[in-house]
């Protein structure tokens, strides 16, 4: 059985690992978010929830 041989699928799968990881993820990170997100403090305290078996 072919694909239980791990030498060439090995490779490729190190391959590209690699090229995802050195070329792809640093052009990713380069962007910048133009939806920032902000601080926002609550204000109301949330009510508990009342259970009909208590």
């Amino acid at each position: 059985m072919p694909q239980l041989n791990p030498s060439p699928w090995f490779t490729i799968m190190l391959l590209t690992w690699l090229s995802l990881s050195l070329l792809i993820q640093p052009k990713l990170l380069s962007f910048v978010s133009t939806n920032t997100p902000l601080n926002k403090t609550m204000t109301t305290k949330p009510t508990p929830w009342t259970w009909p078996w208590t």
